[in-house]
């Protein structure tokens, strides 16, 4: 019992730190970058939102309420990760950050449905025709969250070393981490099977 929780846990842990899928790590960086450590009660909630979308549509997925156009998925990914490194560089230094919970948490959430979506295939072969899936998805899903709030934490750690040792500014910062995540999701959105 002991061991399958802890193999659920670690294949979540492992599923957001895949080397080989940084896409998530993409998004939660441009998600991370405009906040700072005293912000993050609010950073917390939304990466809980996050994966609370994420484990949503993996619900969906294994129990045959939902299924998608894989490709289709595959392509949506990336672009809210753009979407997201677009809005941080238009309004780094603007306090968009501090809006009430409104556009950026629900946005958070269909971000969080599209990624899962992108996972539930691979996900279905790891259920297999267990008898206890919530059981499985909920283990996941502590482990996606555990990855996430490391993640966090390193951005967040990264972002006050830069603006406190080197001196740059917090819009500075957000520029030029999301201009990054912009340059590397474009080849993403152009090799996509959905453009040819």
């Amino acid at each position: 019992m002991l061991q399958n929780f802890l193999f659920n846990v670690e294949y979540g842990i492992n599923h957001v730190l895949d080397i080989n899928a940084y896409d998530h790590v993409l998004f939660l960086i441009v998600l991370t970058v405009p906040y700072v450590f005293k912000n993050w009660k609010r950073v917390l909630l939304l990466v809980s939102v996050f994966t609370l979308g994420h484990t949503l549509s993996l619900i969906l997925a294994a129990y045959n309420v939902v299924s998608v156009n894989a490709t289709l998925v595959e392509f949506l990914i990336p672009i809210t990760i753009i979407i997201v490194a677009l809005f941080n560089v238009f309004t780094s230094g603007k306090g968009a950050q501090r809006e009430k919970i409104g556009v950026l948490f629900l946005s958070t959430l269909f971000f969080g449905l599209v990624h899962g979506l992108g996972f539930a295939r691979e996900f279905k072969m790891l259920l297999g025709d267990t008898d206890n899936k919530l059981i499985l998805l909920l283990e996941f899903a502590l482990g996606i969250e555990l990855a996430q709030v490391i993640i966090v934490f390193i951005v967040l750690f990264f972002g006050y070393v830069v603006q406190t040792i080197f001196r740059f500014t917090k819009r500075d910062w957000i520029m030029v981490v999301s201009s990054i995540v912009v340059g590397l999701v474009i080849p993403m959105i152009l090799n996509s099977d959905f453009l040819t």
